[in-house]
């Protein structure tokens, strides 16, 4: 049987690619796809940590910001990979659920009452349930983000703690439907009270040159407490995700560099958020 030696060469040169495939697949870089909140995008912490994990890990993140509820959704349909958001309640229900795993506190701040320096409902000082009481009594405008984002879920509880009826129905009552900036400049527009996480309120009064239009009027209270974590979407509900990359993403926000990185970031000098992973 006569030997060609052009087939030898073929079919070295198959088996060389065919060796070599998975080792260029697995070069490739990959691409984790995340749904947070607007307030982690308005504060421009995000493009500051995805620069810190992909010089660490050749990880790109990528990230569409929406509210918690939304970013809860895009997690139980697949869309995502993993999840940055902050509405314990509905995170936990997530998790238990079956939809994510691994849920890992890694960060915090706070909510504020912001409203008109004049305060027409006299709430400056006061604790948050006592200012929604005023408000009430008052009925002065206030501006919901009304999207089901988790400063939206925080602010229904904050009426229900305050055993307050959630005034929705009330003339002076409006949802927004927007994110954290866009209803803060709503309630700046109509000198009406809203709630803000701390770090989007820097974020707004930097944008308005140190001029306002609302202000800080209640702060620091216990219930103003602003927790924000990390969740793996499930890889056994969603077979398509990125776990391996996700939980990679999540152990490095929860380490003492990805820690460093969010206890670094300021605005304007100002420290828009508190790492406290290596507290739990």
């Amino acid at each position: 049987m006569t030997r060609h030696p052009w087939r030898s060469l073929v079919f070295g040169l198959v088996l060389a690619l065919a060796c070599a495939a998975p080792v260029l697949a697995k070069n490739e870089p990959v691409t984790l796809m995340m749904a947070t909140t607007t307030s982690t995008d308005d504060t421009g912490l995000l493009p500051v940590l995805a620069e810190a994990f992909k010089k660490d890990t050749g990880i790109e993140l990528k990230w569409v910001a929406v509210g918690t509820g939304k970013a809860l959704e895009h997690g139980k349909n697949c869309d995502v990979d993993v999840l940055l958001v902050h509405a314990p309640g509905a995170e936990k229900k997530f998790v238990e659920e079956g939809s994510g795993l691994n849920r890992t506190e890694v960060m915090y701040n706070d909510f504020v009452l912001v409203g008109p320096a004049a305060d027409p409902a006299k709430v400056k000082g006061k604790t948050v349930a006592e200012g929604l009481a005023a408000i009430a009594a008052a009925k002065a405008s206030f501006v919901s983000r009304g999207d089901d984002s988790g400063t939206h879920k925080m602010e229904q509880s904050l009426w229900k703690g305050a055993n307050l009826p959630l005034p929705d129905k009330e003339a002076w009552y409006a949802s927004a439907g927007q994110g954290m900036l866009q209803t803060m400049t709503m309630a700046g527009e109509r000198g009406a009270y809203t709630l803000a996480d701390r770090g989007t309120y820097i974020a707004y009064e930097d944008q308005a040159k140190g001029k306002p239009a609302l202000v800080v009027l209640i702060e620091g209270d216990k219930p103003l407490l602003n927790q924000y974590s990390v969740i793996s979407v499930n890889p056994e509900k969603c077979k398509t995700v990125k776990f391996e990359a996700a939980e990679t993403f999540r152990k490095w926000l929860a380490s003492d560099k990805g820690q460093k990185v969010v206890g670094d970031f300021t605005l304007k000098g100002k420290k828009l958020f508190t790492p406290n992973a290596a507290q739990k």
